[in-house]
């Protein structure tokens, strides 16, 4: 499996302990799209990135991600990409970013979510995953980084230092790996099998890591993002048709 060193992401919101949401009005039927190498969309409740951050190892290649729909907590949305070369090194990480105050762990109740997608293009070599960070204070240094990984095509793998250990969360099996990025631990859940209409409560997975890693429930929730990281592929469309996700 590749190994690869995963940017941290491009905005964190300024954090108070409280899992209040930014107070927006409903959006719908406004698609728009960035092209850019950092472009966003801020719209709803969400912030969706381009983040064309490893678009460097790439010897040729673009991308370009659009917003199609949002209302409150749910979004639709899809990013198209094309990259060759650098066949070991991430490219970039489209992504939705839910909009909330950081919030400890020991106060929430539940992070519900859904996520239907589909992904085409030829000889894919990426993975379908939730990024989020955890720090000490809620302006704290990110001290953990835990993905969940929907899918992994090609020879995409997570950041590991050993073997994978077997885990059942919710309605679905998962392989969990953990090794080190930088200063960042990092624990990444992945499915073992492909899985395009996810429905579940990210806080399960929190739960295993405070009862089996040692992951202390002060810690708080600082990002929750939902996107895909290519390291290469023609013609590639991950289409989001349905994603909601609230911190409750």
């Amino acid at each position: 499996m590749k190994s690869f060193t995963l940017a941290l992401p491009v905005a964190v919101l300024a954090s108070v302990a409280s899992a209040s949401v930014v107070p927006t009005k409903s959006i719908s039927k406004r698609a728009s799209e960035t092209c850019e190498q950092y472009g966003e969309i801020t719209t709803g409740n969400f912030i969706v990135y381009n983040d064309l951050w490893g678009e460097s190892y790439a010897s040729s290649g673009s991308q370009c991600t659009t917003v199609d729909d949002v209302s409150d907590n749910s979004i639709s949305w899809s990013t198209s990409w094309t990259w060759a070369g650098g066949s070991d090194d991430v490219k970039s990480y489209a992504n939705a970013e839910w909009q909330f105050d950081a919030t400890e762990l020991s106060s929430i109740t539940s992070i519900p979510t859904t996520w239907e997608w589909s992904y085409t293009g030829t000889d894919i070599d990426a993975d379908v995953s939730y990024d989020m960070f955890l720090a000490p204070s809620a302006d704290g240094t990110d001290e953990y980084e835990i993905m969940i990984w929907l899918a992994a095509y090609g020879g995409a793998g997570p950041i590991s230092d050993g073997s994978a250990t077997s885990v059942t969360i919710g309605d679905y099996s998962w392989d969990l790996y953990s090794g080190p990025n930088g200063d960042t631990t990092v624990y990444s859940f992945v499915a073992s099998s492909t899985i395009t209409s996810f429905c579940g409560d990210i806080l399960d997975f929190y739960t295993y890591l405070i009862d089996n890693e040692g992951v202390s429930d002060s810690m708080y929730l600082m990002s929750i993002q939902a996107g895909t990281e290519p390291f290469t592929g023609t013609d590639a469309v991950l289409t989001t048709t349905a994603y909601t996700v609230s911190v409750e």
